[in-house]
């Protein structure tokens, strides 16, 4: 909990221990269409300001928004991922309140009648599991984004980039079911997770797919009253939402205890400053009069639309976290890190579909093929999403070289030298073997002779060996490996060495 800068007393642990925070997290997800939620402009990142607007996004008098199905079906899926109740008959309102980002006075949201309630998470935390309530997800576009440049106390400028504005979100907000930085981190994860494996948002958070906002309180323990809350903004990344819920925790527990009251107001993480400030107050509920959209009709979602878009996704984090120790025999852990993307897992199948043994192809993926991937700044779903599989190391690729080392034609230092190369160059297995000269030694004589020679060199270690020291065995191994560059077979270097050192 160590941060630069800290301005809230530091709470002793015992004062602590004491209370206990009640937290509930509003989440944003993007969802993963190429155009707008009501309009046919572009969804696309990264392109110059206010080039993807029409009237419509704009709010242009006479035009008309139509529903994007794309984003309909997005949320559903969402909802089902979420175990969620979906309602039959769901609404768009409109949300009033005037901002530069805001183009029509007004945010096209759902408010009393949503798309999906009452669904749930399961997350991991502290070694044990904990279901989180969700208490409702709901459709609607993003405002537009605010750029500024200058100083406040000198000539600043505001600019305003309207191609975000219209952008599908869902928002979904748990229940108040959390209890510490460290729960809010996991249900944060693993949301994040589900929305990326079903593919209703990147959930890319430099890039704001992503963002959440925290409602905090306080209470002594094992009291059921909720104290004040405040919600905390501007938490865009994981880490900045464990700081900042660790501050405001702090904060609260120090001001009750100096016999203050907590305020109900927003305030924003300083990232900079390590803390959060005053925003604004919410001593009254805002009043944003919301009233139905008169220019859409309300949402009706059929069973037949649920199934079909049942039918369509595909297998949750925790399902294949449970197959793959069943069908695959994998540890816990290692089926958690092989499915903890849904690229990952699918380059993982199809490796062992290329005929790789499941234990073997586990631990190569994990401690090469993600380490490479690491190394040079690759993610795997993102190239996934491009190009299929890494094109220079398919899952065929690195089941060869698993079956080659297994069956003992190359040795595994051998085939990290291959998957190193594939990497590099992109070559296929026999070329890299070919141009390295990498083919294994299997020839006994040329073997024999490079022993001995390593043998000569060595008396007194060759002494020690056969007066019991098996240890210095492995310094002879060694010789002889680096001598034949890691090309002679394991087996018959060990052999031969061993009846070249009993020999008196």
């Amino acid at each position: 909990m160590a941060r630069a800068t800290q301005e809230a007393p530091r709470i002793a642990p015992e004062l602590l221990a004491r209370y206990e925070a009640v937290i509930g997290l509003e989440v944003h997800a993007q969802l993963e269409t190429v155009t707008k939620a009501f309009c046919g402009c572009s969804t696309r990142f990264g392109d110059p300001p206010n080039n993807n607007t029409c009237p419509v996004c704009l709010g242009l008098p006479g035009a008309l928004p139509v529903l994007n199905r794309k984003a309909l079906q997005l949320a559903l899926r969402a909802s089902l991922a979420l175990h969620c109740r979906i309602q039959e008959r769901s609404r768009f309102a409109r949300k009033n309140y005037f901002y530069p980002d805001l183009p029509k006075g007004y945010q096209i949201s759902m408010y009393e009648l949503p798309l999906a309630t009452q669904g749930w998470l399961e997350i991991e935390s502290d070694g044990r599991t904990k279901r989180i309530g969700v208490t409702r997800l709901h459709m609607e576009e993003d405002a537009a984004k605010n750029l500024h440049e200058g100083f406040p106390d000198s000539d600043r400028w505001s600019y305003i980039d309207f191609n975000r504005g219209g952008v599908p979100l869902v928002e979904i907000v748990s229940e108040p079911d959390i209890r510490t930085p460290a729960e809010a981190y996991s249900y944060l994860t693993t949301l994040k997770q589900v929305l990326e494996y079903t593919e209703v948002s990147d959930c890319n958070m430099e890039e704001g797919s992503l963002r959440c906002d925290a409602n905090v309180s306080v209470r002594p323990r094992g009291a059921e009253k909720f104290g004040t809350k405040t919600e905390v903004k501007n938490l865009n990344s994981f880490r900045f939402l464990t700081h900042a819920l660790e501050y405001e925790i702090e904060r609260q527990i120090g001001v009750l205890e100096a016999g203050g009251a907590i305020p109900q107001e927003t305030r924003l993480w300083n990232v900079a400053a390590g803390r959060t400030e005053p925003m604004r107050s919410k001593e009254f509920a805002h009043d944003y009069r919301y009233f139905p959209d008169p220019d859409l009709l309300p949402v009706r979602v059929s069973n037949a639309l649920i199934e079909e878009v049942r039918c369509g996704m595909t297998e949750l984090p925790d399902a294949k976290r449970a197959r793959f120790q069943r069908d695959y025999n994998l540890t816990p852990y290692d089926a958690g890190v092989l499915t903890a993307t849904r690229a990952l897992g699918e380059y993982f199948e199809e490796t062992v579909k290329c005929g790789a043994d499941p234990k073997l192809a586990a631990n190569w993926m994990q401690t090469e093929l993600l380490r490479r991937l690491k190394d040079s700044g690759k993610d795997l779903r993102e190239i996934r999403r491009l190009h299929g599989f890494p094109i220079r190391v398919t899952p065929a690729d690195l089941a060869q070289v698993i079956e080659k080392v297994q069956s003992c034609r190359i040795t595994a230092a051998m085939g990290k030298k291959i998957l190193a190369r594939m990497f590099e160059t992109g070559g296929s297995i026999d070329e890299i073997v070919a141009a390295e000269g990498l083919n294994q030694i299997f020839d006994r004589g040329e073997i024999e002779r490079i022993a001995r020679a390593v043998a000569a060199k060595n008396p007194e270690n060759a002494a020690k060996y056969r007066s019991g020291n098996e240890g210095v065995f492995k310094f002879f191994v060694g010789q002889v490996m680096r001598e034949t560059r890691g090309q002679a077979n394991p087996q018959l270097v060990n052999e031969i060495l061993r009846r070249i050192l009993g020999e008196s």
